[in-house]
């Protein structure tokens, strides 16, 4: 690797302001050269060097994410996000634009410098816009865990000065390009306290201080014992059952009949049957989340038993809307999606392997076996035609696309169903691929979409799988989806109680 100093370059000319910045930046220098740093010879310099190419902070972001926690794993996300603009920022625009040449090292104490000396120009410092770029994205998304990381950032940037590799100009430039960076990415991916539900309709529920009436039947399968510990630790007189996933719907239904709020612990299959149980029985329902994705925690804004807590103790809740779908005879009800076609046809395969070679890899291979079939999977009368499909998806309440972020819901009680269609055709993977990317476009030769509050399909093909909320069933002939509109009562924090994120 070449320097990428042009020493042939002519120095500009004088300027008063320049020249007294610049002296100043080199007498600030020289202090800091000069001074003794108890204890930092030992660490900053290796500090220093951890940073390189970023692996510090992708080690970093790699211990926030395995603390498992929804709000861990989007800050550590969003800190290496920031960090990948700041860096891009930085390599092609910012040491490009200023050709400054590095501090000369003869004040740094020789034990100070780092073995290896950069090469690179050195307005402004890389070092100080990475770091401040993940700390900044992780804070913006956790202020807990950017309290833990800045730290570490402002020790990184310090260094920089420390080692004699940069004035205190260049990592003071650095540290706002990826303090910049950080909130850049905030402005294309909002943070989720800026994506809170509207708190309505609110609703009148009791309120729990202990958690006395409250039982939570609890999904063995979803390993979410921590969380279901630490709401009893807050809410002692609160009962909990612990079953496996077999004996979820027998237990929820002898909880309801002794509880005066029903609560729940597991995925979006487990709060989907908690639900059609607490309407049954006119119950309130609160959701600890305790699957892999949560789509209706936290859609709802309840991420983990903090948020859920507050909610039981305050006596705070909303209503939302419920999905239905029925046909000839069967029923069944959906808080998040109801899908016919390619969806629940890959759903079922990977569930036949997912055993044998495990979810993420039985999800791949299903899905190249079913985008690979030459028959489409669902066909369907609409206004008197029959048309081919590859899938027809209906959301209960509007998925939004918020920049480059998944779509999510932004209103669980707006009454209407969010419906997409794939047509037939060639090449499904294109189809498909194009509809996501169109998002809520309205219409296009590859798929349409409209908001209903009711649907009804004729002439499905018998044996049509249906999949709602994670679960497959099949049907045949006619299906009709629609909206209970406010249906069921559910826990949640509202903005502006005490201890809110909102």
């Amino acid at each position: 690797m070449s320097p990428d100093v042009d020493l042939t370059v002519p120095k500009p000319g004088r300027h008063a302001l320049r020249t007294r910045l610049l002296a100043l930046d080199s007498r600030l220098f020289e202090f800091a050269a000069e001074r003794n740093w108890p204890y930092a010879e030992r660490v900053l310099p290796r500090l220093s060097r951890s940073a390189n190419h970023g692996v510090l902070w992708f080690a970093t972001a790699a211990v926030i994410a395995a603390g498992r926690t929804p709000r861990g794993r989007r800050a550590a996300a969003r800190g290496l996000a920031s960090l990948s603009v700041a860096s891009l920022t930085i390599n092609t625009l910012g040491k490009r634009s200023v050709r400054r040449p590095r501090p000369v090292l003869d004040a740094v104490p020789l034990a100070r410098q780092l073995k290896r000396q950069p090469i690179t120009t050195s307005f402004p410092s890389g070092h100080a816009a990475s770091a401040a770029a993940f700390a900044t994205g992780v804070a913006l998304e956790s202020p807990a865990w950017g309290l833990a990381v800045a730290p570490i950032a402002w020790s990184v940037a310090l260094s920089r000065v420390y080692t004699g590799v940069h004035f205190p100009s260049d990592v003071l430039a650095g540290a706002a390009l990826g303090a910049g960076a950080a909130f850049a990415v905030r402005g294309l991916v909002p943070t989720r306290d800026r994506l809170i539900p509207p708190a309505r309709p609110r609703t009148d529920v009791p309120a729990l201080p202990d958690g006395a009436g409250l039982v939570v039947v609890a999904n063995k399968g979803a390993r979410t014992a921590d969380r279901v510990h630490a709401l009893l630790d807050a809410l002692p007189r609160a009962e909990v059952v612990e079953c496996e996933p077999d004996y979820i719907r027998a237990e929820l239904r002898k909880a309801a009949a002794r509880a005066r709020v029903l609560g729940v612990c597991g995925g979006d299959g487990t709060v989907n049957a908690a639900a059609a149980v607490a309407l049954q029985h006119g119950l309130p329902l609160a959701v600890l989340p305790g699957g892999t994705l949560n789509h209706f925690a936290n859609d709802l804004g309840v991420e983990d038993e903090r948020d859920l807590i507050r909610a039981l103790q305050g006596g705070e809740a909303v209503r939302v809307d419920v999905g239905r779908f029925t046909s000839d005879g069967q029923h069944g009800l959906f808080l998040n999606t109801c899908s016919l076609g390619v969806y629940p046809e890959l759903v079922r395969r990977r569930d036949r392997i997912s055993p044998r070679i495990g979810a993420w890899p039985a999800g791949v291979l299903a899905a190249l076996r079913v985008l690979r079939s030459d028959r489409h999977p669902l066909h369907a009368e609409v206004a008197g035609r029959a048309h081919p499909l590859w899938l027809l998806f209906a959301g209960n309440g509007t998925y939004h696309r918020l920049g480059l972020a998944p779509a999510r819901r932004l209103d669980l009680a707006d009454g209407v169903l969010d419906v997409r269609v794939v047509h037939g055709g060639r090449r499904p993977a294109l189809r498909l691929l194009a509809a996501a990317l169109a998002g809520p476009l309205t219409r296009s030769p590859a798929h349409a979409a409209v908001q209903v509050g009711r649907l009804h399909l004729s002439g499905l093909t018998p044996g049509a799988l249906l999949a709602y909320d994670g679960e497959v069933t099949e049907v045949g002939g006619e299906v009709t989806l629609e909206k209970l509109p406010e249906a069921l009562t559910v826990y949640r924090p509202l903005p502006g109680s005490p201890g809110s994120r909102s």
